[in-house]
């Protein structure tokens, strides 16, 4: 359980204040924070502040600074600063100018204002302000005048409006002549307990103060006369006296009778002084004024009472609390009175009070939040247009609050849902729904305690084509197949044959699978020659080729003829390349003639080529013949020989296909440099290219534990070296390549080692010497201003001799601390010294001296830098400690000798302690022969500083000797006594005489502080007989015991003498006697247990109890109570070892009696 009461220390070494601005100027607040503390937040009616047009947020360091430009009237209200757990609210007031007036003036007017300002009648009291005018005049008036109101324009307005006493009043005239005339028409109460009543006839009119009937009424018979300025001045009433001994009811009379304007402010401070005359003595110990405790502890309030029977009552915001379970727990022990509110939630933050009859103690209970960690951070992405964003995170705990922003501005629900929020449990899910441009930026999810950052790359939709269409020349009967292959799968596409659509039939046959488009022509006939077009939905292109129809004419010869190869049918040129994409089906048709039908042989690298792999395929037909390869790879590039021969002869003819593909992906990239949000990277280009060459790369990025990459260069970059930016720093990243020719893009490569964006720390700053010796200096700094995510290592400190730039480490290794003493320097040498900061992107600039240092010793005189409260004798209480710490300077390390009365010190009891800087005298528990001057002497060498201390230890007085009567005459007796022999060590302050009845013996005091050694007590009691007794007071209080006179004095009365009858005294004595005994009891265990009888008896019985015949008075577990007759035992939190017999014993002089239960505990 956290202690309770006690809140964390604070954030900030300096708190904005509430300031009153004058409207158009600039408002500036600034905070500054402590160490460490990084995250600042500004709020205005419980709203984050960003930075906008009409404000401007700045942080320097610890120094954070909030200027809101061109203030108006609408930017006053409450603002707060918010640094960790530590909260500060100030308000930011707006001025409004005075207006110069709503008109010119008469001339006649013009010369009488002076005049008139000038005779105005003086004030006496406390006048507040120009709004206390203001808001006097209003009173009179009847009307509420706001501060921003112009007293001229007021003056302006006619219109009428009832006056409090039933007169019809001007408004404008009676608050013009308020404002103009400077003062108020009434005036608040000043400190000293009475209030003047200002009357002004400025405008003609006057207030009377009789209190009469007519009290308060307006006279306007001046109006209409010349304005003359008349002043009067009433008499002096108090109103508080009036206030106080007035009913309530007649509060608001006596208010408006003499003109009271703050009724409620003087109502306040009368409960005030009514409370401060009665101190409540109902509670010894209160709550504190508040209480912060953790989310789900448990905390404990506390009082002590003055009544151990006293019953409390706990409220909460003003609503009784009961016990409800173990959510609240009452405790009363003793004089303790406890409430225990366990697993605390946000609702039990509020406002508890302890209520015992008219007195109670309130407190504040402020339950914090722990603060809310991400488990699962935001990642990148990139989208196209018009596609959805999701940008999903998890949390620490269920139902927190996150707050989503874009670029430092936060995101809400706005009318067309284009941002929507989604909480499912610890997960936390933003949406963005068609997302456009605009859209790009960095988006953060913050919670009270952390944050994740991610950032959205919105692209607008490019088509790649993987594979175009190819013109294909086909024959009567044959097959035509058009295919293309686009970048995206989702994308739809139309077929045009001439520009008319193609429609689907038995005969034409349309696909589209994944990012694959076909069509395909079975039985090709002469009218499907023509241009074939395929457009993407869209895309504002399209990819073309022709269809070329051959028709074969084949001219009958009866003779043979020899094989002929024709390759320049196609219109190509004999041995042409042919280039075929890896993947893609080759078809190579070659013409050929010859009768009878010669015999086709193909052949590769004088290999023949069989059908017997499955992917080859050779047909044979009467006028041409074909050779086939599904997909082609690599391995198929190279020369093909086809050979044809018959009886008549033979041809032959070489074809060469370059089957080109994509390339070889490129070696993993090598990170050369990183910087705060950046990194360069380099890579090899791919060893084989594909066949085609290489037009540039694609680069893509990604977080270490994400699985998004996320593409860095739209247009292919043509270079091996590339420096991305806007990364995050503390971030780990990797990176790989695609390569890219006219075929399409290869496989990615290797991921890059992973690296993280650091800068190196900016240098230290205010480095000083701090203290140079002989061979030593020491030094002191700062840590650097801006530090980054990689956080700081340590410092290096380096020296070198002036004139030479070969620097020295003063250590080996780091110092993680801000300051630094380096040990065998040479005596004499002028040196130069400068610290870095080192952290893993290595070194800082160097913070160094202006100046060479020489190392050599300073001699500073001694001087004793006495406190100014020692200056004066010293008083200290038999008991308490003396604690002196003195400081002093000098150099090398003084001296220190302490002397008391010219003696050297008894080190038995007082305790010195010595520093280079400051000495230290202690005495545990000071006694009266400590009193005395104690001498202090430094020294340096031959120089030497003293100073002298008067220690006077003091003690409570003994009483006075001899108090004797020396007088007696009428109700008068005259006293004296001589002083105490034991003063306390200190001056007399006085003696207090108390006097006490013979017959009740209460003492009451008659004096105090009487100043001699003698008085004369008066007033006293005819017939009663009285003794008197002094005690002796000085500063430490008065004497522990007090000086009685040895005989009474019997005050007689005057005449004749009354000798009163003698009677026998009657006899009350009787044995002890139970009048209610002890009853059998069963408790519950671990709650209190009390067990209660009734005894009389006379004289008072001695009373004992006992648990199975053992005495029970020595056992700190049970409390005995004794209350008019009614004797009661309370066993506290009892347990089953508690149950047994317990007895009653009581005994006097005339007899015992006893009474015995048996007690029996039950375990729930």
């Amino acid at each position: 359980m956290p202690e309770a009461g006690r809140k964390p220390a604070p954030s900030f070494t300096k708190k904005p204040r509430s300031t009153v601005f004058n409207v158009g100027s600039d408002a500036t607040f600034t905070a500054e924070t402590e160490k460490g503390v990084a995250k600042v937040r500004w709020q205005r009616h419980g709203a984050d502040m960003a930075a906008s047009e009409r404000w401007t947020i700045s942080s320097e360091g610890t120094k954070h600074t909030l200027t809101i430009h061109a203030v108006s009237s609408l930017d006053s209200g409450v603002y707060t600063v918010i640094a960790g757990s530590s909260k500060v609210k100030f308000e930011l007031k707006v001025k409004e100018p005075e207006d110069s007036g709503c008109g010119s003036l008469p001339p006649g007017e013009a010369e009488q204002k002076p005049t008139r300002d000038a005779q105005t009648a003086s004030v006496t009291g406390n006048v507040s302000s120009t709004a206390s005018r203001e808001a006097a005049a209003g009173e009179l008036s009847g009307q509420k005048v706001p501060e921003s109101h112009s007293t001229d324009q007021e003056v302006c307005d006619s219109e009428k409006v009832p006056a409090s006493s039933g007169t019809a009043l001007k408004r404008g005239s009676v608050e013009g002549a308020s404002s103009q005339a400077g003062v108020p028409l009434f005036l608040e109460r000043p400190q000293s307990g009475t209030v003047t009543v200002v009357f002004l006839v400025r405008l003609g009119f006057e207030i009377s103060t009789d209190g009469g009937e007519e009290a308060g009424e307006l006279d306007f018979s001046g109006l209409l006369k010349k304005r003359d300025v008349k002043v009067e001045e009433g008499p002096k009433i108090d109103v508080w006296e009036i206030l106080q001994n007035a009913p309530p009811s007649q509060y608001e009379k006596i208010a408006f009778q003499y003109g009271i304007t703050d009724l409620r402010g003087m109502l306040k401070r009368l409960k005030r002084m009514r409370k401060d005359e009665k101190k409540g003595t109902a509670f010894l110990t209160k709550l504190a004024g508040a209480y912060q405790v953790d989310k789900s502890q448990k905390l404990k309030l506390m009082v002590e009472v003055a009544n151990p029977d006293a019953e409390v009552k706990w409220l909460k915001n003003g609503q009784e609390l009961h016990p409800s379970g173990s959510k609240f727990i009452f405790e009363n022990i003793g004089y303790k009175r406890m409430l225990t509110i366990n697993h605390c939630s946000l609702a039990d933050d509020a406002a508890y009070q302890c209520v015992l009859g008219d007195e109670k103690t309130i407190t504040e209970l402020f339950v914090r939040e722990p603060p809310v960690l991400i488990t699962h951070s935001l990642e990148d992405q990139v989208v196209m247009v018009g596609q959805r964003v999701e940008f999903e995170l998890e949390v620490s705990e269920e139902g927190a609050l996150v707050k989503w922003e874009r670029n430092g501005q936060e995101l809400r629900r706005e009318e067309t849902f284009k941002y929507r929020f989604k909480k499912d449990g610890k997960k936390h899910v933003l949406f963005i729904n068609e997302a456009t441009k605009e859209d790009a930026g960095h988006y953060t999810a913050k919670t009270n305690g952390d944050q994740s950052v991610a950032e959205l790359l919105v692209q607008e939709k490019q088509l790649e084509v993987y594979q175009d269409i190819a013109d294909l020349t086909v024959k009567a009967e044959e097959q035509a197949v058009f295919k293309c292959e686009v970048s995206d799968e989702e994308v739809k596409g139309t077929w045009l044959k001439n520009g008319v659509e193609v429609v689907p039939s038995d005969r034409m046959q349309i696909t589209h699978i994944g990012r694959i488009h076909k069509l395909v022509i079975d039985n090709v006939r002469p009218e499907d020659e023509g241009d074939y077009t395929f457009v993407p939905e869209g895309f504002a292109f399209n990819l073309s080729a022709k269809l070329n129809f051959l028709e074969v004419k084949i001219d009958y010869v009866p003779r043979q003829d020899p094989p002929k190869i024709h390759l320049d049918c196609f219109g190509r040129i004999p041995d042409a390349t042919i280039i075929v994409v890896a993947g893609n089906k080759l078809r190579l048709d070659v013409p050929i003639t010859g009768d009878p039908d010669p015999t086709v042989i193909w052949t590769k690298a004088d290999q023949v080529i069989t059908e017997l792999d499955g992917r080859v395929y050779i047909e044979k037909h009467p006028d041409h013949c074909v050779f086939i390869v599904e997909g082609a790879e690599r391995c198929d590039q190279g020369v093909y020989t086809v050979l044809v021969k018959n009886p008549a002869g033979e041809d032959r003819a070489d074809i060469t296909v370059k089957v080109v593909d994509v390339p070889d992906p490129p070696d993993a990239p090598r990170v050369l440099s990183v910087g705060e949000d950046c990194c360069t990277i380099q890579w090899e280009p791919p060893a084989f290219d594909g066949g085609q060459p290489v037009l540039g790369y694609v680069l893509e990025r990604k977080k270490k534990n994400s699985y998004r990459w996320m593409r860095l260069n739209f247009d292919l970059w043509k270079e091996t070296t590339y420096e991305a930016k806007r990364m995050i720093e503390g971030v780990v990243y990797e990176m790989r390549v695609y390569a890219v020719n006219s075929i399409g893009m290869s496989r990615h490569s290797q991921a890059s080692r992973p690296f993280v964006p650091i800068a190196p720390t900016s240098e230290p700053t205010n480095l000083t010497v701090e203290n140079v010796s002989d061979t030593t200096i020491s030094l002191k700094w700062r840590a650097p201003e801006k530090v980054g995510a990689a956080g700081l290592d340590g410092y290096l400190v380096e020296y070198c001799k002036e004139g030479s730039n070969d620097w020295l480490p003063a250590q080996q290794g780091l110092t993680d601390r801000n300051s630094i003493l380096i040990r065998d320097l040479p005596t004499g040498e002028r040196m130069h010294f400068r610290v870095r900061a080192i952290n893993m992107a290595g070194p800082s600039a160097a913070a160094s001296l202006s100046q060479a240092v020489t190392i050599r010793e300073i001699v500073q005189q001694p001087r004793i830098c006495l406190p100014r409260n020692l200056r004066q004798k010293v008083l200290k209480v038999v008991g308490e400690t003396v604690n002196l710490m003195i400081a002093f300077q000098g150099k090398p390390r003084p001296e220190v000798s302490w002397l008391k009365d010219g003696q050297p010190l008894n080190l038995q009891n007082i305790t010195v302690r010595n520093s280079d800087s400051d000495t230290i005298l202690f005495i545990r528990s000071a006694e009266r022969g400590h009193s005395g001057i104690y001498q202090l002497k430094v020294e340096v060498e031959s120089a030497q500083d003293t100073a002298s201390i008067h220690i006077q230890v003091i003690d409570r007085p003994g009483p006075p000797v001899a108090v004797k009567i020396r007088e007696v005459w009428g109700l008068n007796v005259a006293l004296s006594w001589l002083p105490p022999k034991d003063d306390g060590n200190c001056e007399i302050t006085g003696y207090t005489i108390q006097k006490a009845d013979k017959k009740t013996m209460e003492w009451f005091v008659v004096y105090e502080r009487c100043r001699r050694t003698e008085c004369s007590v008066s007033e006293l009691v005819m017939g009663n007989e009285y003794f008197f007794r002094v005690f002796t007071e000085n500063l430490c209080g008065l004497s522990k015991e007090a000086a009685q006179s040895k005989d009474s004095v019997y005050i007689q009365k005057p005449g004749r003498q009354y000798k009163p009858p003698s009677y026998k005294e009657p006899d009350f004595t009787e044995p002890p006697k139970f009048t209610r005994p002890l009853i059998d009891r069963s408790v519950i265990c671990g709650y209190n247990a009390t067990l209660s009888c009734a005894l009389r008896g006379t004289p008072k019985p001695k009373v004992v109890w006992c648990k199975n015949q053992l005495d029970l008075s020595g056992d700190p577990r049970y409390r005995m109570f004794s209350n008019q007759g009614v004797l009661t035992l309370e066993i506290r939190k009892p347990s089953p070892f508690d149950a047994g017999i317990y007895s009653c014993l009581a005994s006097n002089p005339l007899g015992e009696a006893r009474s015995d239960c048996k007690l029996e505990v039950r375990v729930p």
